[in-house]
């Protein structure tokens, strides 16, 4: 043993060579089968991958069950490395070992830019205030594990951060700690560590420590197999009898968060911090507005965001009465869920006044365009959890068309598209949470379907990318739930342009001109080989789709094309009554189609079928607020990356066609 988990134990000389080859270690793997890991199909636990035998190594040295460390480790990165990089939050490595001093220099909220109005209603002037976020204050505990994991195992922090099986050790080193300080055995019966799990999650609420361990120990019953980010099988074996000793919580002395005015599920841990609703003077006010949903309008539409900045600075934001909103925000180190504004009211966070006015907000703490941030399996399950709980609660069917990522929603006008966000961005992984949601995608169609869903393997799919450090450099290789198009079946051929953008399309990690994305829909226009077309922005877009490796698998559905006789129809970004709808002292707001259209022949999937609506509210005082709701009907379509609208009196609805009838 290295030394006391209490205690530090000196640095000793060829750590980092040490550590690595420990990870091979011949009794410990004779442990394996007794810890309630097992190694990749096919191989004996001595030929399994280095990463697998450091879990063993580790497990032996600091007497933590194999299967808890692995259950840990895959809750906090489902056993990625990142290359060393550290997540939004400052953790490194398969055990998300925090430092937050090392990673977070200084970060920019993304609702602070300047270059969107959240609120999206063009009867107001824009939003655009210039927002100062306050500083982050003194860092908690559950953002310094890494220099605490150092004292304790004496492995430096350099290499904690960097090298995998040392990441494991110090991880193996924290549990072993917590048990320690909840003066428990160091016992090898996974049922005798759920408290230590508990503390490890870092959270200072009893209730969301036990949605954590909860999900360990979910992990645990269950089982899981995966490749990693660096190309190796790890594998736990399934313990679904196993009973874990949650009296154990009580002795951790958590505080308990009230979670009465919440609307969350009661498997997730959630505590109210209010958005404020105030009035500042001449009928100025903010930051959402009040409203009777779902009685006076449906909500039909969930928004994934991330917030581009650290937990204590998005909080401070959303309860700025100044500025803007939106309903959830969701902590990526625990999976911690604060709710800010009730699902009757409207939140300010989508720059679409009418999707606001239809939709849930969710922010989950996270960057978008840094490999070097990555969301946790923590908040992933947090936040599916909330969606599975809203979209049930709503009656918000569960598919790409309604379950929205900030990147997917449309400009309400042509001058707002250059300035829509990309968020949650080309590392969120969609097929993963969608399987979350117990609704995974998957082939719908025989061979020639009309319609493709987006589904590449997310770990081996990794288009480049540039700029997410430096402007036109490469990104780091990561995997990707999006899938890139150009002009012809060959990618030497030019990239596909978004003419709303007016700029030449690229590789930007922010430039969703020529990328699908996971789940998505798409009529097929034609195949080549390997290659696959589909209509996308009124032409026909070409990605690469072999059936040794498919990007996209076939599926059926409904599809618009513009009626006989129209040689294109116009597409719009909100569906606004015709003016005649609206009543007295309510301004008609314009139906402003966008530069985009759908030429003749051309198919685009069908999402929802609407009627034309716009809700009022432009003064503090609820009295004059109004639900307008039109005659005219339109039909929400998967048009580009970003979903749009199209008016029913232009279009014919009908069954997609078959690939190769063209």
């Amino acid at each position: 043993m290295r030394g006391s988990v209490t205690e530090p134990a000196p640095t000793r000389g060829g750590r980092h060579m040490g550590r690595a080859a420990a990870a091979a270690v011949g009794s410990a793997a004779l442990l394996l089968p007794l810890l309630g890991a097992a190694p990749p199909p096919g191989g004996a636990a001595s030929s399994a991958g280095l990463l697998q035998r450091a879990f063993v190594s580790a497990a032996t040295e600091y007497h933590v069950p194999q299967s808890v460390l692995l259950a840990v480790s895959y809750l906090q990165s489902r056993w990625d490395t990142h290359d060393g990089a550290p997540s939004v939050t400052g953790g490194y490595g398969p055990m998300h070992l925090t430092d937050a001093h090392t990673a977070l220099a200084t970060s920019t909220e993304h609702f602070a830019d300047g270059t969107e109005d959240a609120r999206g209603d063009s009867a107001r002037p824009a939003l655009h205030p210039s927002v100062k976020v306050p500083a982050d204050s003194a860092l908690p505990a559950r953002l310094k594990t890494l220099l605490r994991a150092a004292r304790l195992t004496g492995i430096p922090a350099g290499e904690l951060r960097t090298d995998p099986a040392s990441n494991v050790a110090g991880g193996a080193a924290l549990l072993a700690a917590a048990q320690r300080s909840l003066h428990q055995p160091l016992s090898a019966d996974p049922a005798d560590w759920y408290g230590a799990v508990a503390r490890f999650s870092g959270a200072d609420d009893s209730a969301t420590a036990a949605a954590y361990a909860n999900d360990v120990f979910d992990v645990l019953h269950t089982g899981q197999e995966r490749t990693t980010d660096e190309g190796e099988r790890v594998a736990l074996a399934a313990q679904p009898d196993l009973k874990a000793d949650t009296a154990q919580l009580k002795l951790i002395g958590l505080r308990t968060v009230a979670a009465d005015d919440t609307e969350c599920p009661t498997t997730v841990s959630c505590e109210w911090i209010p958005a404020p609703y105030e009035e500042f003077g001449d009928n100025d006010y903010g930051n959402h507005d009040v409203g009777d949903r779902p009685d006076s309008q449906g909500i039909r539409y969930i928004v994934i965001h991330d917030t581009e900045g650290a937990w204590d600075g998005t909080i401070n934001l959303v309860q700025d009465p100044t500025y803007v909103s939106w309903n959830y925000t969701i902590r990526s180190t625990d999976g911690l869920i604060a709710q800010h504004v009730k699902a009757k009211d409207v939140a300010w966070h989508a720059g679409n006044w009418y999707i606001n006015a239809k939709s849930i907000g969710i922010e989950h703490e996270g960057f978008l365009a840094a490999p070097d941030a990555w969301y946790t399996e923590a908040m992933y399950r947090s936040s599916a959890r909330l969606v599975k709980y809203l979209t049930t609660e709503y009656g918000i069917p569960l598919d790409r068309q309604h379950i929205l990522g900030h990147e997917n929603v449309p400009g309400p006008t042509t001058s707002t598209i250059p300035g829509m966000h990309t968020d949650p961005g080309p590392f969120w992984d969609w097929r993963h949470y969608f399987e979350l949601l117990e609704h995974p995608f998957k082939r719908t169609a025989g061979k020639k379907g009309g319609l493709v869903t987006i589904l590449p393997d997310y770990a081996t799919n990794q288009p480049t990318y540039t700029g997410c450090v430096t402007s036109g450099q490469p990104c780091a290789a990561h995997g990707s739930g999006e899938v890139r198009l150009y002009s012809d079946h060959d990618e030497s051929s030019a990239l596909i342009k978004d003419i709303g953008l007016g700029r030449t399309p690229t590789t930007d990690v922010n430039d969703l001109s020529s990328r699908v994305s996971t789940g998505q829909q798409y009529a097929v226009a034609d195949t080549w080989g390997d290659w696959t077309a589909i209509w996308y922005l009124g032409q026909k877009a070409w990605f690469r789709n072999p059936a040794k490796a498919p990007t996209a698998v076939t599926a059926t559905g409904l599809v618009v094309t513009p009626k006989a006789g129209l040689t294109s129809i116009p597409v719009y970004g909100r569906a606004y009554p015709e003016a005649a709808a609206y009543p007295s002292g309510v301004p008609a707001q314009a139906v402003s189609a966008l530069p985009y259209t759908i030429p003749a022949g051309q198919e685009y999937v069908v999402g929802d079928a609407v009627p034309g609506e716009y809700y009022y509210a432009v003064t503090f005082d609820t009295a004059s607020h109004r639900v307008v709701v039109g005659k005219d009907l339109y039909y929400e379509i998967q048009y580009g990356h970003r979903v749009e609208f199209v008016r029913a009196a232009d279009v014919t609805v009908a069954p997609a066609g078959r690939w190769g009838r063209r």
